[in-house]
């Protein structure tokens, strides 16, 4: 499943893991205005990550401070399918209703933001009828990775096999079918390259 190649998702295994994403999931969903410190604790349930949580700091801001630059802020809802195969970098935000079908590898990097409603599709079927066989047949799927700096509008599709370049922007509503190049702005159904963005981050202008 991971390497992209056609699998069973019917398996034991995985549906139970599917389970206890979910299960997870809905947890954080119904945390409601609850610390940061239990987000991040209910978030890290999600995508197994077993880090030690710091100790506790009595005062609430500078409690809350202590996850800045160790994990992403997350306002649910969400819905992500496996969560194992999810990770996402620090100071990212990552907004409402946003959805995840991680069967292999996605990735967000550091200081990504998300408007609400975003879809990350890692998953895809055979498109021959014959192999596909509706839910009897197998899947499969591609990674997804979008790279640090990056701004993905509200209710953008990313589809499998995608790559977002550093630093740049995806307009609302667009739906990425190929890579996306460093530093441009792209938007449409299918998305399509609008301009380059001028900005000191980007090692071709500092020359």
């Amino acid at each position: 499943m991971l390497r992209g190649d056609l699998y069973w998702a019917w398996d034991e295994d995985l549906q139970a893991n599917r389970t206890r994403c979910k299960q997870a999931c809905d947890d954080f969903n119904a945390a409601g205005a609850a610390t940061r410190r239990r987000k991040v604790e209910l978030w890290r349930n999600i995508v197994c990550n077993t880090r030690p949580m710091p100790p506790l700091n009595p005062d609430p801001k500078e409690d809350e401070a202590l996850f800045e630059e160790t994990d992403p802020f997350v306002d649910g809802p969400i819905s992500v399918d496996h969560g194992l195969n999810f990770k996402v970098g620090k100071g990212t935000f990552l907004n409402f209703n946003l959805l995840v079908l991680d069967t292999c590898l996605i990735t967000i990097g550091e200081r990504v933001l998300f408007g609400p409603n975003v879809c990350l599709y890692g998953a895809t079927h055979p498109m021959d009828p014959a192999i596909r066989q509706g839910l009897k047949g197998p899947e499969c799927g591609k990674e997804v990775h979008i790279e640090d700096d990056v701004w993905i509008g509200g209710s953008v599709i990313v589809l499998a096999g995608v790559r977002i370049g550093k630093g740049s922007t995806v307009g609302a509503g667009s739906v990425v079918t190929k890579d996306v190049p460093p530093f441009h702005f792209v938007a449409g159904n299918p998305t399509r390259v609008i301009r380059q963005i001028e900005t000191s981050m980007n090692p071709e202008e500092q020359q």
